[in-house]
Parts: structure tokens; sequence; C-alpha cells
């Protein structure tokens, strides 16, 4: 076989990987993740009803800090969310989400939401009074709950 056949065979097997790769990863693009609470849990702005949502990232190349939260189905939504990076020591095979520990009568707040395999995560942004007011809540009580999914 002359160079030319073989430089032909692998640049086609190189494109066909490229072709193929990102379909494979698709949901670690956006992190579509599955999630369903037991017990009412706040998120900046509104407070989810036990049940079971998606969140997943905004459809962005340069903006990957926006959350959006799905019902079940994805026939509704909830909201949109601004998030900071946040790392974590050690990924994990599994979804791990962080809370404020609040008092028994008021829902847990969601704090941070890690993506299976990442370091990175998103630490969701409340207003300056709301944090104020978990931070007051989890010395009180302790101070973050961490929970794989």
């Amino acid at each position: 076989m002359n160079k030319y056949k073989r430089f032909a065979i692998v640049f086609c097997c190189v494109l066909s990987c490229a072709v193929v790769l990102p379909a494979a990863r698709a949901d670690e693009w956006n992190q579509k993740t599955k999630m369903s609470f037991t017990e009412p849990v706040e998120i900046p702005g509104r407070v989810l009803a036990p049940g079971t949502y998606w969140f997943v990232l905004l459809r962005s190349d340069s903006e990957r800090n926006i959350v959006q939260v799905f019902s079940q189905d994805s026939s509704y939504f909830y909201a949109t969310l601004l998030t900071i990076p946040t790392d974590r020591p050690q990924a994990t095979d599994k979804t791990e989400i962080k809370f404020a520990e609040r008092p028994y009568d008021k829902p847990e707040a969601l704090l941070k939401w890690y993506y299976p395999g990442l370091l990175a995560g998103h630490e969701f942004l409340y207003s300056r009074k709301r944090e104020k007011e978990l931070s007051r809540d989890s010395q009180q009580d302790g101070l973050v709950v961490t929970m794989p999914l």
C-alpha cells in the first residue's frame, strides 16, 4: 500500500472518531441531571416542591454558569439560575449536591451541584440578604450537608 492510501485510511478513522465522540458525551456538555427530592428544596428565588426535576446547563458555548430547572417531563420551566464555578477535591462517579442545613421548619437550600466525573461544579448565587440568612441558619444548626445522588 502506498503512503497516500495509508494517510487516507488514517484520516478517515480520525474523522469518524471526531464525529462520534461528541455524540457520546452529549450529557456531559449540558450536564443534564435528574434530581428527585422527598422534601421541599430552596433554590435562588423559589422553593421546589417534593418531586423530580431536571437541572441543565444553558445551551451556550461561552457561558457555562447558567443552570435551568425543568419538570420531570421537561414540559414546565421553573427557573434560570446564575452560578459561579466551584471545585471539589475529588471527582466521584455520582452526582453530588450540597445543602445549607436549616431549621426543621424551613426547606434545605441547594448550595452546590457537581456533575459525575468532574472536579468543577456550580455554586448557586443567592441574594445578599438570603445568603446572610442561610449563613445564620447554618451556624446555628451545622454547616453543609453533602448528598451523593
